[in-house]
């Protein structure tokens, strides 16, 4: 099971990558919406409350194998990017799927993954599972928003 919840948590692996591994799970989870997308298993746009049912499904099961991996890897590894990949899923509810839309929920989530503003980082000090999971949660929302906006004035 341990090997199941390793490629889980780091996105199919993603997370080993040695050169910024939360962008490689926010690759991942731009490469696994595109797929989801072409194969008409979820829209971002026209599905939303199947897609932000997805994303909590997926992000329970990121909280899940986070926990189960803390006792080995300790807490909040690089490794896990399992919420970059969410947060990444979480810039583009509700946004029409296109490359450019893509890759502006792409830049706009790692700003706010990696700045931390606005309360992002007090996420962090949530327990376990949860904490790793809710400051890309926030910061995909934060992205989400800036997007739509960007979105409504284009």
């Amino acid at each position: 099971m341990k090997l199941i919840y390793k490629l889980l948590a780091t996105s199919f692996g993603s997370g080993y990558s040695p050169f910024a591994p939360g962008t490689a799970g926010a690759i991942v989870g731009c490469i696994l919406l595109w797929l989801l997308q072409k194969y008409q298993l979820i829209d971002t746009f026209n599905t939303p409350i199947l897609f932000v049912g997805f994303i909590s499904i997926v992000t329970l099961i990121g909280i899940f194998v986070t926990n189960k991996l803390e006792e080995d890897w300790g807490k909040d590894p690089s490794k896990v990017v399992i919420d970059e990949t969410i947060g990444l899923w979480i810039s583009m509810i509700l946004v029409p799927f296109t490359w450019l839309n893509l890759l502006l929920a792409f830049i706009l989530f790692r700003f706010f993954d990696i700045a931390k503003p606005l309360g992002v980082r007090k996420m962090e000090s949530l327990k376990g599972g949860l904490g790793v999971m809710a400051d890309d949660v926030l910061a995909g929302i934060y992205a989400n928003i800036v997007l739509q906006v960007i979105i409504y004035f284009l």
